[in-house]
């Protein structure tokens, strides 16, 4: 990482890597230093002790024993401690445009694997080298650079859970409607603008084999680190296509033989009694105003997902697994 020659990490406890011997080149260079102060200063050994215990909080949360802190109270807290020391909240540093941040083991393993994937560089406590099962950190294509989380905390902002790794890549490469041609099942997205909701859609889409999730280019969110991190790694497992005008886009999806179903709570019929053919387009709308009168007014069909319970509505992730799970069915048939 730039700017980062050398850190203290006290983070990564000794027997965190028994067993595993960690290689780093010269440009990751760990210096942990943890020696009494002459001068009778306890900070050190306060802040030690409190990384150990953040360390420890965490390993809980992946592990889901206990929960998470909702974003806003993130924020919150990291905005109290600021004031408190006299300090402005936190700002994200400048990104260049075609550059993306990835955080989260399960992300950022499954953009390492992925080789359409141009990376930059990586930044990791040895704890999450270990995780991501990187013992040898010269073989790699790419600089790596040990760092403590106070860092990426930095970097990322409060709210990141970034699980001690950072990857710096590229954008992945642009895809096209016409590369769907072999794939039966797609999901198209009008306007949702949640990169939290693309992602666990992303995420559903992948767990069901859909060929694609297509979504506009206004109005909805680019690859960024807080898509991939909701989706676990779904966003290098599923093209992400963003397209100009939804109209056209379903029009020429109509073209490759695609029967377009618009997911809508006054459709006239329940979604599985709406399927047609042997290739199908699901178009989800953002979650209140649903789809626009333009996006209805072109899909093949307009369909509801009954639901016999006191709540009548659905995030638009759940909704998108429900109707992939359903489309799958008819698929089978």
């Amino acid at each position: 990482m730039p700017g980062h020659s050398s850190c203290d990490v006290s983070t990564d406890a000794p027997h965190a890597l028994a067993g595993k011997m960690v290689s780093l080149p010269a440009r990751a260079r760990y210096n942990a230093r943890m020696s009494k102060d002459p001068s009778g200063d306890k900070s050190a050994k306060d802040t030690h002790y409190a990384t150990l215990r953040r360390a420890h909080r965490d390993q809980k949360r992946e592990r889901g024993e206990i929960p998470t802190p909702p974003e806003d109270r993130r924020r919150q807290m990291a905005d109290a401690k600021g004031a408190k020391g006299g300090k402005a909240a936190w700002q994200a540093p400048p990104l260049a445009p075609d550059q993306v941040q990835l955080y989260g083991i399960h992300t950022v393993k499954a953009a390492l694997a992925n080789p359409e994937r141009k990376i930059v560089s990586l930044s990791a406590t040895l704890n999450a080298l270990v995780r991501l099962e990187i013992e040898n950190t010269d073989a790699l294509p790419f600089p790596v650079d040990i760092v403590s989380p106070q860092m990426l905390d930095k970097i990322l902002g409060p709210d990141a859970i970034h699980q001690g790794v950072m990857l710096e890549t590229k954008p992945l490469p642009v895809r096209r409607l016409s590369a769907l041609k072999d794939s039966p099942l797609i999901l198209v997205l009008d306007q949702v603008t949640d990169p939290h909701n693309v992602g666990a859609v992303l995420r559903s889409a992948v767990a069901f084999d859909a060929g694609a999730v297509i979504t506009t280019m206004r109005h909805s969110p680019t690859e960024s680190g807080v898509m991939a991190k909701s989706a676990s790694g779904a966003m290098e497992l599923i093209p992400y296509i963003q397209i100009t005008n939804l109209a056209d886009a379903l029009e020429e999806l109509h073209g490759l033989g695609f029967h377009s179903i618009g997911l809508d709570s006054e459709g006239p019929a329940p979604l599985e009694e709406t399927f047609v053919g042997d290739r199908v387009a699901l178009v989800l709308g953002a979650e209140g105003k649903g789809l626009r009168q333009k996006t209805r007014d072109t899909v093949s069909a307009l369909a509801r997902l009954d639901m016999p319970g006191a709540i009548k509505s659905l995030n638009v992730s759940n909704a998108a697994a429900i109707a992939l799970y359903a489309a799958r069915a008819h698929l089978k048939r």
